[in-house]
């Protein structure tokens, strides 16, 4: 089982790689990568106080694969986006890979996502605002891109302490 000492960081080369197809015979593995990414992302819920998501490549398992932890678990296999609005928005965003660095980027508003669950059945999600912000995010991450590249200019970085007690 990985530990958040497991989680990449800022500066790893493999966080800018872009991440192979997960194919149906890896089903049985990607249980095993989705505890592993559940497991992670509670122990950063943990001592930092954020996370909603979490991309396999975070920890150094270089797939098209996303774990969500919502209002229930949410796993989302080779994603696919499609009419991203042009209505963009801006806000803070933030990384498990670098907790205490705050970076403003500009998202697109709404999205549908197409992606395969947990059994290899095609899903379609249309979303928006909070919910489309963290899919662009997670996403990027398996095309090799973080927030700091997507930086709104040189003054949109900002420095978050972690939380007392941890």
């Amino acid at each position: 089982m990985k530990k958040l000492n497991d989680l990449l960081q800022l500066g790893d080369p493999r966080l800018y790689e872009v991440c192979e197809p997960v194919y149906e015979h890896e089903l049985p593995q990607v249980k095993e990568w989705v505890a592993d990414l559940h497991n992670v992302m509670e122990e950063i819920r943990a001592k930092y106080q954020f996370g909603r998501g979490i991309a396999a490549p975070q920890l150094g398992v270089m797939k098209r694969l996303i774990y969500l932890n919502l209002d229930r678990p949410i796993t989302i296999i080779n994603p696919v986006f499609e009419n991203l609005s042009d209505e963009m928005f801006e806000l803070w965003d933030d990384c498990m890979s670098f907790p205490n660095l705050l970076v403003k980027v500009k998202r697109h508003k709404a999205l549908t996502i197409k992606y395969l669950d947990e059994n290899w059945q095609p899903q379609t999600w249309q979303v928006e605002d909070a919910i489309s912000e963290l899919l662009q995010h997670e996403y990027d991450h398996l095309n090799g891109i973080l927030c700091t590249m997507r930086a709104i200019d040189n003054q949109s970085f900002k420095w978050r302490p972690t939380p007392s007690g941890n």
